[in-house]
């Protein structure tokens, strides 16, 4: 076998290793994903959305559950993990976009107020429970006491086919 051709194989042999290690890495790192759940007061008359209606709602196209209900968004603080995958994967916009967003949607008198920020999911959790039509979204595992989870596309957190995800530190 000639010089080049040993290097040929040398480089192919790196590549494939690094393919198999790079793919290894991946999987240990999406291992360390949880369910996003979407939480809404237990009188909220909605158990389900499909992601488009879900869509409508982060993006206060869909002000209103009922006439009388009011939807209140909230939504964490930039940084949290819960914010980044719904920017992601609901608004498919970056921090900046989002904020942008919001002040043209405030500016056209299209929306009162951005979503309300919450600093922990604790915070989401006391706040979902105790106004009516509120709406967050938090860690499956740190869903609290008598919220009620929607159903997105017809999934519930854990159920397989669940579209939203949040990768943990």
């Amino acid at each position: 076998m000639t010089s080049s051709r040993r290097r040929l194989v040398v480089l192919i042999a790196l590549l494939w290793a690094r393919l198999f290690f790079w793919d290894a890495l991946a999987l240990a790192q999406s291992s360390n994903t949880e369910d996003l759940a979407i939480v809404v007061h237990p009188s909220t008359p909605v158990n389900g959305l499909t992601f488009a209606e879900l869509r409508q709602v982060v993006l206060g196209e869909r002000q209103y559950w009922t006439p009388g209900m009011p939807v209140v968004l909230l939504m964490r603080a930039p940084v949290a993990v819960e914010r980044e995958a719904v920017l992601k994967v609901i608004y498919e916009m970056t921090e900046g976009e989002f904020k942008q967003y919001w002040i043209a949607k405030i500016f056209r008198a299209q929306s009162a107020s951005p979503p309300k920020i919450v600093y922990s999911n604790d915070t989401a959790n006391q706040l979902v429970g105790s106004i009516p039509g509120a709406i967050a979204f938090v860690v499956a595992s740190d869903v609290g006491p008598g919220l009620k989870a929607l159903r997105v596309d017809g999934r519930l957190p854990g159920e397989p086919g669940y579209r939203l995800h949040v990768a943990l530190p």
